[in-house]
């Protein structure tokens, strides 16, 4: 398979701390591909290098067979990939059509005059809607961010990349701080909506096992900023020294869900 994005033995060092050693990965159209470890793993830095915030001290990284080391999340979202940036945390003032106008209104090239041309222009109004109700956000468009359930706040910062139009989207824990409940109410919704939006790949950095073992078509497991492991989701967990790597005492848990 021919890969949308990939790295060719990356590796990112600050000063003699290494965060990633020659880290080597791709993703194809249809996968999800989720990247686990224990804190300090590299994960961080490994998205920051994938969407172009960082450049890697060495090694290659591409999207579409181009070079996008360290050209930036906006120049890379113009190219086709996105990443949630957790807007609503930033400007929690702002309601859920402004949040997601940002990304229609810097996708679409337009002015900068946001809130004006969220409340003026036609076609930018009927895409922020389109967006919203594929989230189940269009009761909610003139609400401030900040007055959402935690829940809603993850979706809509998820609607904003997906706002983007991208091919790939990138998204770092998107059900962290919402309860068990919800998680699997979220990650329906979202592979619901990457199907409906043609989005054609879809990288996950994912605390949450149970999440990863069921809607991850691949996994890579980092750990001390390097690959541990790059399988499918029945060959990781069958392998309790690869789980017990990431997830410490869950490996009987997760080994038992696996099998």
């Amino acid at each position: 398979m021919t890969a949308l994005i990939e790295t060719v033995s990356v590796s990112k060092a600050y000063g003699s701390f290494v965060a990633l050693d020659g880290v080597s990965l791709s993703v194809a159209a249809g996968e999800l591909l989720s990247i686990v470890g224990p804190n300090g793993a590299g994960k961080t830095t490994l998205v920051n290098v994938l969407t172009g915030l960082l450049k890697p001290t060495s090694g290659t990284v591409r999207f579409k067979g181009e070079d996008i080391a360290g050209i930036g999340p906006v120049a890379l979202a113009k190219r086709g990939m996105a990443r949630a940036f957790q807007l609503v945390h930033i400007f929690p003032a702002m309601t859920v059509a402004q949040t997601i106008g940002v990304a229609v209104v810097s996708q679409a090239s337009k002015s900068l005059r946001l809130f004006a041309s969220v409340a003026t222009d036609s076609a930018l109004r009927s895409r922020v809607r389109e967006v919203a109700a594929i989230f189940g956000l269009d009761t909610k468009l003139d609400t401030e961010s900040r007055l959402l359930s935690q829940g809603e706040k993850k979706l809509l910062d998820i609607a904003s990349a997906f706002a983007l139009t991208p091919e790939v989207i990138l998204l770092d824990e998107p059900t962290s701080g919402v309860s068990s409940g919800d998680k699997h109410g979220i990650m329906r919704t979202l592979m619901d909506a990457a199907k409906h939006a043609g989005v054609q790949a879809i990288i996950l950095v994912e605390h949450d096992m149970n999440l990863v073992a069921e809607y991850s078509t691949r996994i890579i497991a980092l750990k001390e900023g390097k690959v541990l492991a790059d399988l499918p989701p029945d060959a990781f967990f069958k392998d309790p020294d690869i789980v017990a790597a990431v997830v410490g005492k869950l490996v009987g848990k997760m080994s038992q869900r696996a099998a």
